[in-house]
């Protein structure tokens, strides 16, 4: 039984979470290993160009965007294709086990954002008049639960 007066906060708590793991990656991309470093180590690895600069929209989409719960499916499916090469990555070269360097937590943050997908975007989330996310919304809120 799904508790209607708690999920939207639940979606929330789930929405800054993710939202938090984006902008911790994108700190360390930038102020620990240095963005050179990553972009240089990504081309060395044999990615392409284009996989580099997708990897790094979708974590300024999902630092940015969830955080102001914004489009928030959309961007969660966005980053989905990032979160699931990177725990294939990690299962192949490391296994399961997050304590050896593993898939575990990767695995779990995909997981997360699925679920993501299917929440929405939870409570306190940026209502902008007149946008293409919001056009339902005043049918939702009259409708019967």
């Amino acid at each position: 039984m799904i508790d209607h007066r708690t999920a939207p906060y639940a979606a929330l708590v789930l929405r800054l979470s993710l939202a938090f793991f984006f902008l911790a990656h994108l700190y360390r991309k930038f102020a620990v290993t240095g963005y050179d470093n990553w972009w240089s180590g990504m081309q060395k690895a044999g990615y392409a160009d284009w996989v580099s600069a997708y990897t790094l929209g979708a974590e300024f989409a999902g630092a940015i965007l969830l955080l102001l719960g914004v489009y928030t499916r959309y961007v969660s499916v966005l980053v989905l294709p990032v979160l699931i090469a990177i725990t294939y990555h990690h299962a192949i070269r490391k296994g399961f086990w997050f304590s050896d360097g593993g898939a575990e937590f990767a695995l779990a943050w995909t997981f997360m954002l699925c679920v993501q997908v299917l929440l929405g975007d939870g409570a306190y989330a940026l209502r902008v008049p007149g946008m293409p996310w919001n056009r339902g919304s005043r049918a939702l809120a009259a409708a019967p639960h």
